[in-house]
This record gives structure tokens, C-alpha cells and sequence, in this order.
């Protein structure tokens, strides 16, 4: 029976909670949010790496951007499992 619930994770980590990413960020920028904004994170960590003496493409913004709304979704996600749902008890 603990084989259904770990499959159910595995794919809401690897494939439900990248797809909301995606939406998230194109979500954000359909409704006007300034792309400054939405992809700041990717900023600060290129102008860290550029601070480092590297010089990283746009891209790399972009999928640390991705990368920390994933990351963000999925702790909201743990944090709502830990709540109790009510469910199967009896008064």
C-alpha cells in the first residue's frame, strides 16, 4: 500500500509541480506583472554569477527562475499535506 501514495508524489513533484510552474510564470506575465518582476530571481543569481567573473546566458535565468517557483510550489504543497484533512474520523 506505501507504493501508491510514493507514486502519487513522484508524480506530483516531477510532473504536476513543473506544469504549475510554467502556468504560474505565464500566468504572472499574462496578467501584467512586469517581467523584471517575475524573473527576478534569475536576475540575482546571473548578476552573482557575473559578479564571479562568469558570463551566463539568458537562459540560465530563466530555469533558475523555473527552478524557484518549482521549489516553491512543491513546499506549499508538503506544507498543505501536513495539515490534517478531518477525514476518517468518527465522533
Amino acid at each position: 500500500m506505501a507504493a501508491r501514495p510514493l507514486a502519487f508524489t513522484l508524480i506530483a513533484l516531477f510532473v504536476l509541480a513543473p506544469s504549475l510552474a510554467v502556468v504560474l510564470i505565464s500566468a504572472l506575465l499574462l496578467f501584467g506583472v512586469h517581467p523584471h518582476l517575475v524573473f527576478l530571481p534569475g536576475h540575482l543569481a546571473r548578476s552573482v554569477l557575473e559578479a564571479a567573473g562568469l558570463h551566463p546566458h539568458n537562459r540560465v535565468g530563466v530555469i533558475i527562475t523555473f527552478l524557484c517557483a518549482w521549489v516553491v510550489i512543491v513546499l506549499a504543497w508538503l506544507a498543505l499535506r501536513q495539515i490534517p484533512s478531518g477525514r476518517g474520523r468518527r465522533a
